[in-house]
């Protein structure tokens, strides 16, 4: 991938409100969906994809919500190291104010100083947690217009990853954190050590494929389009902001961790009633941590039950059980990039579809 030739016109993200380039580039791929019965809805910019890592690029490090040590993140830097990669350790890991990595002040300064770095070819978010709603609109994310960069992350930096989206169509990695890294690597569970090298593979721009067991509850069908979504209670709370996504169009994933059912199943009511359900290429299901019912205040459906209610109306394919959210098997996933989501009887697979099939093994 030709890094001179990637992006030459201004690209403005921030307090002033976006100011959206349109120039395309040879990275630039168009975002239309193939599913005919959402095909109307396509972004008006194209796709960005940032240059893939090759060794001795630079990734940062930094706390955009909550915080975590220096001594926490040896796992996760020594691991990238050992792949080609250098690392730069960003201010705010280390620092804490109440549950977040630094105040609002530190963090956005940190955030901003990565995107300015022309060194920096990726910025991993150390963790989640909570507290990147705070700094997003403070960040200008013109600096990406001439070196840009993996934004890399999950949980509540599904804030950061939808305001990019929408933003300016710019693909990002919904992945693992430092904070997911396991101290010893041998005691380590395989899936475990399968999802973070897959981390690899994404920054690397190999073709990423997962095929995951049948759900009997799946609805079947092919759909290709752009992957989007992220953590649904945060999807929720960006609902009217300019962060907000539009799913049309689009392979919906979600995934969640510490909510009730009955949270569950209002956020998917929220999701119907907003419209985000409406015309989906796609909805892909990932783990939910449900939180105990109440004594003698059971809600009385499963997740399966309540997300089948919510699409029961409408045709796309349905995938349950998709590994990603907060568990071990959470599988780094090229966010905004077109991907074929097939869901049969025998079999659910998802494919990145931006890179040639013969590119790379699936795993």
């Amino acid at each position: 991938m030709n890094r001179k030739n990637f992006l030459s016109s201004l690209l403005t993200i921030g307090a002033a409100g976006p100011v959206l380039a349109a120039a395309a580039t040879p990275n630039a791929v168009p975002s239309v969906s193939r599913n005919t019965a959402a095909s109307s809805a396509a972004l008006p910019t194209p796709l960005i994809i940032p240059p893939y890592l090759r060794p001795g690029d630079v990734i940062g490090i930094t706390c955009p919500a909550g915080d975590i040590t220096a001594k926490e993140i040896l796992p996760a830097t020594q691991l990238i190291e050992s792949w080609g990669f250098r690392i730069k350790v960003g201010e705010t890991v280390g620092k804490k104010d109440g549950v977040f990595g630094g105040t609002d002040d530190e963090r956005a300064a940190d955030f901003q100083q990565m995107l300015n770095d022309p060194e920096l070819s990726a910025i991993l978010c150390a963790r989640g947690g909570y507290g990147a709603v705070h700094i997003i609109d403070r960040l200008d994310f013109s600096p990406l217009a001439n070196r840009p960069k993996w934004i890399i992350g999950f949980s509540d930096v599904t804030v950061l990853l939808c305001h990019l989206h929408t933003n300016g169509n710019w693909a990002s990695i919904h992945s693992k954190m430092c904070n997911s890294f396991p101290d010893d690597w041998a005691k380590a569970e395989a899936i475990q050590v399968e999802c973070i090298l897959s981390i690899r593979r994404a920054l690397s721009g190999e073709r990423m494929e997962y095929k995951v067991p049948p759900n009997v509850r799946n609805r079947n069908g092919r759909a290709e389009a752009a992957l989007i979504g992220g953590n649904l209670k945060t999807i929720e709370s960006l609902a009217g902001t300019r962060s907000d996504i539009d799913t049309a169009g689009k392979i919906l994933f979600v995934e969640d961790t510490g909510e009730y059912l009955y949270s569950i199943d209002r956020m998917f009511w929220h999701l119907q009633r907003t419209g985000k359900l409406d015309r989906l290429a796609g909805l892909v299901v990932g783990g939910f941590k449900v939180k105990p019912d109440d004594p003698g205040e059971e809600f009385g459906q499963t997740v399966t039950d309540i997300v089948t209610a919510r699409v029961k109306g409408y045709g796309y394919p349905v995938c349950f059980d998709f590994p990603v959210g907060h568990q071990k098997d959470n599988y780094a996933l090229k966010y905004g990039i077109p991907h074929l989501l097939d869901v049969q009887e025998g079999a659910v697979t998802l494919t990145d579809t931006s890179v040639p099939a013969a590119a790379t093994p699936s795993l």
